[in-house]
């Protein structure tokens, strides 16, 4: 058995090593007959550190700054951007010039535009951009491309370097709730209704459930990849599995509450037994408590929690007879 020659391949390999010889050997004769362009090659690496140099003196410090900002100190020092002991912070940097840039241009002429970055005048994305510099990890690391972000919502809109006016995570506003309610009036609403979460009390917020930067999941949720799996995370008793399923439960937590508040018991987003028979007309008793046009009064569905005074077990249930949740 004769193996398959080679020669061709080798004498093409070679051919190839030669030519790439001759390049290196012409270049080099050609900078050494050329004094001009050899010089060019060794002042390039200086070239490049007096290009540093230039972009380094643009930044003046923040002491300069303050010649004419002093103001804008007040509300920063006392703010984490503000801590210099912190080597993440932008005091710890550059100062003022960590965010809004060099400001060289700016002092040779205040009055143009362009010098430095001012949030109240950039695009949303622009703005958002100089705070993911830092801000990119852990709950922010999703914010490129989330429904705020897609809706021209900046990091400026809700938050405030200079003059915060919330206890913690420096917004515009004095809590939570009054920031997302600038926007989600709708929602805010609801949560003044007579069944609610404990929102007003202060023990919840909106970023108890949803996180404002962005999340893999809908509605911003932060745990879950969909409703039920956020409502359950503190709900624990309603997670299952049953051996006798709700499916309106299974489906989704909201078919039957409203998550944001209600004026109805337990925030249900109807009545009962009005939000039993959205899906329950036909049942093994009448599925109405009305008779023509005149209201039964034996009903016992008119009464007390209604329907679910026989079906507790709503939610679901494990027992061998709890196929209609009756325990």
């Amino acid at each position: 058995m004769h193996r398959p020659r080679s020669f061709p391949a080798l004498a093409g390999a070679l051919v190839l090593i030669l030519a790439a010889c001759a390049v290196v050997v012409t270049a080099t004769a050609s900078a050494a007959g050329d004094p001009t362009r050899a010089a060019r090659l060794s002042v390039a690496p200086d070239r490049a550190g007096a290009s540093t140099a230039s972009e380094q003196a643009e930044y003046v410090g923040q002491d300069t700054c303050l010649t004419c900002h002093e103001d804008m100190t007040k509300g920063l020092d006392s703010t984490p951007h503000g801590r210099a002991a912190d080597p993440r912070t932008p005091a710890a940097a550059r100062g003022c010039e960590s965010c809004h840039g060099p400001g060289g241009r700016h002092i040779e002429d205040p009055a143009a535009a362009g010098t430095v970055r001012k949030f109240a005048r950039i695009s949303a994305a622009e703005a958002s951009e100089a705070c993911l510099s830092c801000h990119n990890r852990g709950s922010h690391a999703l914010w490129e491309g989330s429904a705020h972000d897609a809706r021209n919502v900046s990091c400026v809109t809700c938050h405030s370097v200079h003059e915060p006016k919330s206890a913690k995570a420096q917004l515009k506003t004095a809590s939570q709730v009054e920031t997302c309610a600038s926007c989600h009036q709708t929602q805010s609403m609801k949560l003044k209704r007579s069944a609610h979460m404990p929102v007003r009390e202060g023990k919840m917020e909106c970023s108890s459930c949803h996180n404002p930067h962005g999340s893999t999941n809908v509605k911003n949720l932060r745990v879950g990849n969909y409703v039920n799996e956020s409502c359950v995370s503190c709900h624990t008793e309603k997670r299952g599995p049953f051996l006798f399923e709700h499916a309106a439960g299974r489906e989704s937590c909201v078919s039957c509450h409203d998550p944001h508040g209600s004026s109805n018991d337990r925030m249900l987003v109807a009545k009962l037994p009005m939000l039993c028979q959205r899906c329950h007309i036909h049942t093994r008793h009448p599925g109405t408590i009305y008779d023509q046009a005149a209201v039964t009064a034996k009903s016992n569905r008119i009464v007390g929690r209604s329907c679910v005074n026989c079906h507790q077990q709503i939610h679901g249930t494990n027992h061998p007879s709890g196929a209609t949740f009756v325990r």
